[in-house]
């Protein structure tokens, strides 16, 4: 039969040391596990918050860059846009200038008599072809009268000659082209409801949409933006 021994002092101080140390010892260990892992923790925490931020930045960077160059391309666009415009309304003020200037010398046409008359029968001649009637009347300016006349007498042998059909044609003193046109016929026939206006001034008027493409080719050059033509 064993006996039991009985610690002695020194020796339960020993035991009591022992395991304050055991015990020490294991809080160090549980609060240095407990500092790993906070750490690594806080790091997992800063590193989301970093890359939070640093995301948040590059979608303001973005998000402002973007805004940078649509406002540039806007203004770019914009100021395009203005010189285009500015670079048009010269050229229409050009060609303005041009056809008022060919209008302010539309009377020079009539100076020449013979001239003018010439052109007064091509200019009935061209309304007799038109109208296909065999009566017209003709409208002119009073001072023209004579002229108009002599052009009348001319344009219906033309007329005959070229078509084998004869048409009669008389002035129409009743309603006389104003004396501030520049000249030219107006050629009535539909027993007055049909009429074509070849005064000066509505031939120029013609000309300006007829010539004007090759006015602007002739003064600007090719149009690169034009696809298709005439």
């Amino acid at each position: 039969m064993s006996s039991i021994h009985a610690l002695s002092d020194d020796q339960v101080g020993q035991e009591l040391r022992k395991m304050t140390a055991f015990i020490k010892q294991e809080a160090e260990e549980k609060a240095r596990e407990i500092e790993i892992k906070a750490n690594e923790e806080f790091s997992m925490e800063k590193g989301k918050l970093v890359l939070q931020e640093t995301d948040a930045i590059d979608a303001a960077y973005a998000k402002k860059f973007k805004q940078a160059t649509m406002s540039q391309q806007i203004t770019r666009s914009t100021v395009a846009n203005k010189t285009r415009l500015r670079v048009l309304g010269a050229r229409q003020e050009l060609l303005d200038d041009i056809f008022q200037a060919a209008e302010n010398r539309l009377s020079e046409g009539t100076e020449d008599k013979g001239r003018y008359e010439g052109i007064l029968k091509d200019l009935i001649l061209e309304g007799f072809y038109a109208m296909n009637e065999p009566e017209l009347q003709i409208r002119a300016r009073k001072a023209d009268y004579e002229l108009v006349k002599n052009a009348i007498e001319k344009a219906e042998g033309e007329y005959k000659e070229k078509t084998g059909r004869e048409v009669k044609a008389t002035i129409d003193e009743e309603n006389e082209v104003a004396e501030g046109s520049a000249g030219g016929v107006i050629i009535v026939g539909g027993n007055g409801k049909i009429d074509i206006d070849n005064t000066l001034e509505a031939r120029l008027d013609l000309l300006k949409e007829s010539a004007l493409p090759a006015m602007r080719k002739a003064l600007f050059g090719e149009n690169p933006n034009r696809k298709f033509f005439d």
